[in-house]
């Protein structure tokens, strides 16, 4: 049932709202799913999320910014730790918190260990929300919601709802909105009508690069990579009606073995990175890109400070 209503007899309400749990546990597919278009980046590897990429999703009777941060884990580098931080102060921040617990994998000590951080967080309302509910039969997801039931009940977390959804299926989307509306502020909208997110096109465009580069590579080599867009411009002396954006990005890895991996026998891997990112590009920016790649080695970067600063985190 939802909780829309006339908007003349509501108060209209506006807020954030993040979505935390493990890596991989669904985060950033939700977050698409309810802004109804891509604005973070997914992919099956952990650590895909480093930024907070805020969606809005706008509806008559309220505006909800949603901030997908990256998931919480136990850091092995400098760069874990940094991505840890920025997650902590999300939830100070925000109006409301959802707890993604991915529904056919049992809750493990990570899920626990993200839990009892959000125990300490005490007056911001909580929603538990059972991700990938297409993968299961309704007999393994009635065990994964009272198994979450039960964790709140442990730790002293009270859930204002928990509620399976499922981002890929359309399944329960438009009520888990309906749902985390009501716990949002009096207020009207923070962001203009039609803007869906607050990134900089530029991080946006790394972000798509980078996810074209995660897939298929070796485990080791996901945390290694990182993308910087160094200039978008547009090309001069083009046809009226016909532009063209140059954009040059330079993906990072950390040692020169990794080179070949990224590049690919005779460049192969490299053009296919260039073909699939491009086609997300031009439909995030509505207009056609040459996509000039090149691969670089910044030694051990996600140790290093300076290195990190200059990649930008």
């Amino acid at each position: 049932m939802s909780a829309r209503t006339d908007s003349a007899t509501v108060p209209h309400r506006a807020g954030f709202a993040c979505f935390v749990g493990r890596p991989n546990a669904g985060k950033s597919t939700l977050t698409n799913a309810l802004v109804g278009t891509k604005v973070a980046i997914t992919s099956n590897r952990p650590q895909t999320t480093r930024h907070t990429v805020r969606g809005i999703v706008h509806r008559p009777d309220a505006q909800l910014v949603l901030v997908d941060t990256p998931g919480l884990h136990k850091p092995r580098t400098l760069l874990g730790e940094r991505l840890n931080d920025v997650v902590r102060t999300t939830w100070a921040e925000v109006d409301v918190i959802g707890f993604c617990v991915p529904a056919d994998q049992k809750l493990g000590p990570g899920d626990k260990y993200i839990a009892k951080e959000l125990a300490e967080v005490r007056k911001t309302p909580k929603i538990a929300i059972v991700t990938k509910s297409d993968l299961v039969d309704s007999k393994q997801l009635a065990e994964q919601l009272i198994a979450i039931d039960q964790l709140g009940k442990e730790l002293g977390i009270e859930w204002a709802e928990i509620i399976p959804v499922s981002a890929v299926g359309d399944k329960q989307v438009s009520l888990l909105a309906d749902l985390l509306v009501p716990l949002l502020p009096e207020s009207p909208p923070l962001y203009p009508e039609g803007d869906l997110t607050d990134e900089p096109e530029q991080v946006m465009v790394a972000e798509l690069i980078r996810e074209a580069a995660l897939e298929g590579v070796r485990d080791e080599l996901p945390h290694s990579i990182a993308v910087m867009v160094e200039e978008m411009i547009p090309r001069e002396g083009r046809p009226e009606g016909k532009p063209l954006l140059d954009i040059h990005a330079n993906i990072y890895i950390e040692r020169p073995s990794q080179k070949g991996i990224i590049i690919g026998p005779k460049g192969a891997r490299l053009k296919e990175v260039g073909t699939k990112s491009r086609r997300h590009i031009e439909a995030l920016l509505g207009t056609p890109v040459f996509l000039d790649l090149h691969v670089k080695v910044a030694k051990d970067w996600q140790r290093d400070p300076k290195q990190l600063r200059k990649l930008g985190f």
